[in-house]
């Protein structure tokens, strides 16, 4: 149980702790099952029955007992059947007073961020004896481990396979890279567990630079080849600050947990920021740039002719996407502004331009293999000039390579909707974030 102070006054937290792993390897199943003990249930919804239409749900309960359930897909839609069952679920254990944690060990395929949202946002409605309202009424996440191999984890944050390729997906219009999957397990882990080594010390040092710039407040827990996990420790090693199932958006900090800012075996974040904005063609022939070399890129884009809204930019390996992501303040009525959380609101003000109010771009780039000062250089040479600068009433009619959204590696017609849609459902600010679990 966890006390929590609300003004001066000790609050019993009397939500069941949730701790979510994730991850490519082995580890997964052993680091989840190291967490079982008295009062500890654990989940598991295996996606390699896709092909036969239906989910395995094993849930391995207080009494060591393990019961197996076969789930026919929702509509055909793994996001659907996932949020139908899991989230009732957890309600559903949560009840039980025999229940004191609950371990939920994830599908490879799956990003516990999604999970995670849903879990807070996503209304649960019909379970008996609960007021009808999101898992997280009942349920908070105590911890997301994310699991990986020393072995092959850079290699596959730095590539540019999908999902598919490997023979991984969540449903037949899965078109996450694989990149893009790990790189998110990892960054949004509360604590990681790293099995088996790298080619060489090198390789070795050059992972740790790349994994304590990516989640910095997480402790890691070294596996040998066939050692042990010690799970409870590892818990015990999140600091208080841990985002602990936290989602953000668009307009978060960029840099959490203090990360190391100076260069470790070529590893290194550049911290990229601009009061003017891009000029849209320039920026679709700079973004390669952040595609070799790079393990990930994100922040917030101001694209000249997009006035009114945020760009988000996020890239992982191979792969990068721009999209929309809500407005910015200065293109908001009053009313509609007070709506807009008070840090964000306070973060503006600090920044606020006469001319173009809190519009700004800010970058994150983290490199592990590419040169700092080109990037820079590349992105700064992409902005919009003194002199566009001065004829802002041209700026409409310039061409727009990115449209509503884009995707790189871009492909001709690509430009007005089609698959690629999927890829703003999974970006922060105001997008459909209910895709995504």
């Amino acid at each position: 149980m966890t006390i929590v102070i609300e003004r001066g006054v000790e609050v019993s937290d009397r939500r069941t702790p949730l701790v979510l792993v994730s991850g490519w390897t082995d580890a997964v199943d052993a680091t989840a099952r190291a967490l079982l003990g008295d009062g500890t249930v654990l989940v598991h919804h295996d996606l390699g029955h896709l092909r036969e239409g239906v989910l395995r749900r094993t849930v391995t309960g207080t009494d060591g007992i393990v019961r197996t359930h076969i789930l026919e897909l929702a509509h055909g839609c793994v996001s659907c059947t996932l949020r139908e069952d899991l989230l009732p679920l957890l309600r559903r254990l949560h009840a039980r007073s025999s229940v004191r944690r609950i371990v939920l060990r994830l599908d490879r395929a799956l990003e516990p961020e999604a999970l995670c949202w849903a879990i807070e946002h996503v209304a649960v409605a019909g379970v008996v004896g609960q007021i009808d309202g999101p898992a997280s009424r009942d349920v908070r996440v105590e911890a997301v481990v994310t699991c990986i191999d020393a072995a092959t984890w850079l290699d596959d944050a730095t590539g540019d396979d999908g999902l598919d390729d490997r023979g991984l997906t969540a449903g037949g219009d899965d078109e996450r890279t694989v990149a893009q999957l790990v790189v998110g397990q990892v960054d949004y882990a509360d604590a990681l567990v790293v099995s088996g080594g790298a080619a060489d010390g090198w390789a070795q040092a050059k992972l740790h630079a790349v994994l304590t710039r990516l989640a910095p407040s997480a402790p890691i827990d070294w596996v040998a080849e066939g050692g042990a996990v010690e799970a409870e420790r590892l818990l015990a090693r999140i600091p208080a600050g841990a985002r602990r199932g936290e989602v953000g958006d668009a307009h978060s900090a960029l840099l959490r947990g203090q990360p190391p800012l100076d260069e470790d075996c070529g590893v290194s974040i550049i911290e990229f920021t601009a009061d003017r904005p891009f000029h849209p063609e320039r920026l679709h022939e700079a973004v390669d740039v952040l595609l070799d070399g790079v393990v990930t890129a994100r922040g917030r884009l101001w694209l000249a002719t997009q006035s009114e809204h945020v760009c988000w930019l996020e890239s992982a390996g191979g792969g990068l996407r721009v999209a929309a992501a809500g407005r910015w303040l200065a293109a908001m009525t009053a009313e509609e502004q007070e709506s807009v959380s008070t840090a964000r609101r306070a973060m503006a003000a600090l920044r606020w331009d006469e001319r173009f109010g809190d519009r700004d771009t800010s970058l994150i780039v983290l490199v592990h293999a590419a040169d700092p000062d080109h990037i820079d250089r590349t992105l700064r040479w992409a902005l919009v000039t003194d002199e566009e600068l001065r004829h802002e009433s041209d700026w409409g009619d310039w061409p727009d390579p990115f449209g509503q959204w884009h995707e790189d590696p871009c492909e001709d017609g690509d430009t007005d909707g089609g698959p690629g849609q999927q890829a703003i459902d999974s970006l922060p600010g105001e997008t459909n974030r209910e895709d995504r679990a």
